[in-house]
């Protein structure tokens, strides 16, 4: 991992479809709104796509802590867009402030972190606790 500067900012863009509403995706008696583990979804790919370029090869950061608050009702066919921003470091942990936009206003706020892993160790790990990995596909 190269050194991870404060202010390093990413964001990932999710166009939101039937299958992205609470009332699909958790339960029918939501209203057909932008579900939370989403609005997580998007703010975890922004941090992720923050840091990317300073990763080495065969390193990821997998996030390990999530504060969100959930601010605003979107409805489908509405662009949201995930953004973070790198506050501090401490060895492989990244910490981040997120939020989260409709294109109107702010959906969402709170803060994140990461956590540098090698890939291949996780792969070996889940390997010695649970066997051979399934294959992806």
């Amino acid at each position: 991992m190269r050194p991870i500067p404060t202010g390093a900012r990413g964001s990932y863009r999710l166009h939101v479809e039937f299958r992205h509403l609470a009332s699909t995706f958790k339960d029918s008696i939501l209203p057909p709104v932008f579900s939370t583990p989403y609005l997580v979804l998007i703010m975890e790919n922004a941090a992720l796509n923050a840091v990317r370029e300073y990763l080495e090869a065969g390193e990821s950061a997998v996030g390990t802590r999530v504060d969100v608050r959930h601010l605003v009702a979107t409805p489908a066919g509405r662009d949201v867009e995930g953004r973070a921003e790198v506050t501090g470091t401490d060895g492989r942990k990244i910490f981040f402030r997120v939020w989260a936009l409709d294109g109107a206003e702010e959906i969402g706020v709170g803060t994140h972190e990461r956590t540098v892993v090698s890939t291949a160790r996780i792969i070996e790990r889940m390997t010695e606790k649970y066997g051979v990995p399934p294959r992806a596909g």
